[in-house]
């Protein structure tokens, strides 16, 4: 077994086809299958599906290794040229989009002056795509909701943020200062779907006030519910950081849901390259400066 066969099979994997793989890879197709066949050979196991160009169950068991092999040989070849020289390679990082809005700009400029030579590659999802793309090593880390319930990573609190409801100004909500979740229970909110952190720890707190809410519709991805409320679609409850004040809808604080935690996660079991901690601490960093001045948000020590 050898790297390129592992770099064949991915690239399968992430291009749909033999014939894209090899493109990507800037070689021949028969290239391509030669490194496949013989990793199937080895492995003595069906990888590919030929008639459809997918991965089959095996095949999808490689992948995940082998992007965790990749992502150790970037790890060590960054480490070794930091050893020598400034702290150089690439850092591949996760950012929920409501956190993304606010924090990424700083994030580049603050790294680019102190680690110029470190070439970041971001990516603007929610929690649940984010967290196994970092289990996967796909990304080397990621700031998402908080809790994560999976043994395979780690995370560290940075922030938690108050949560409140938005409502167009004709909606029936408007003008109400101070809401609860009980003042919620008739009317239907754009709300993220279960199994969603966000949406989940919701639900927890309305069931403790006895209150059931009602789905006007149920979108992966706090960005789009948020542009939904800011449309005139419906009301929703978003994160502080969510919120435009420029925005011709009306906000107003809930009273009795608690703020939504935001942090770091990363592979329990992984050793961070050099860009990726150089990326982590300018991260906390900027976020304990910049956090005091932005409305609703708090660091998490904080009362």
């Amino acid at each position: 077994m050898d790297l390129r066969q592992l770099a064949a099979l991915t690239a399968v994997a992430d291009h749909g086809s033999f014939s894209a793989a090899a493109r990507a890879l800037h070689t021949v197709q028969s290239n391509v299958s030669t490194h496949i066949a013989r990793l199937e050979k080895e492995l003595r196991a069906s990888l590919v599906d030929r008639a459809t160009g997918t991965l089959t169950e095996v095949g999808e068991i490689v992948v995940a290794r082998a992007r965790i092999v990749q992502a150790e040989l970037d790890a060590l070849a960054a480490d070794v040229a930091s050893a020598f020289d400034e702290i150089s390679g690439t850092v591949r990082f996760g950012i929920i989009s409501t956190t993304g809005r606010w924090l990424a700009p700083l994030l580049l400029e603050t790294m680019d002056a102190a680690h110029p030579n470190v070439r970041m590659v971001l990516v603007d999802a929610s929690t649940t795509s984010l967290l196994p793309q970092v289990a996967s090593g796909a990304l080397d880390l990621a700031l998402v909701n908080l809790p994560v319930d999976d043994p395979d990573l780690v995370t560290e609190p940075l922030f938690d943020e108050d949560r409140m409801l938005v409502c167009p100004r004709d909606h029936p909500l408007h003008g109400r200062e101070h809401l609860t979740l009980g003042d919620l229970a008739e009317f239907p909110l754009i709300l993220e779907p279960p199994g969603t952190s966000f949406r989940d720890e919701l639900d927890i707190e309305a069931a403790r006030a006895g209150v059931t809410l009602q789905p006007l519709a149920e979108v992966d991805g706090m960005r789009l519910v948020a542009s939904l409320t800011f449309e005139g679609v419906g009301p929703s409850v978003l994160p502080a950081s969510a919120f435009r004040p420029d925005a011709a809808v009306w906000s107003a604080s809930l009273e009795d849901v608690a703020p939504r935690s935001a942090g770091i996660v990363q592979r329990r079991r992984a050793i961070l390259s050099a860009p990726a901690r150089a990326l982590r601490e300018v991260l906390v960093r900027v976020v304990r400066s910049e956090i005091g001045r932005l409305p609703g948000l708090h660091l998490t020590h904080e009362p």
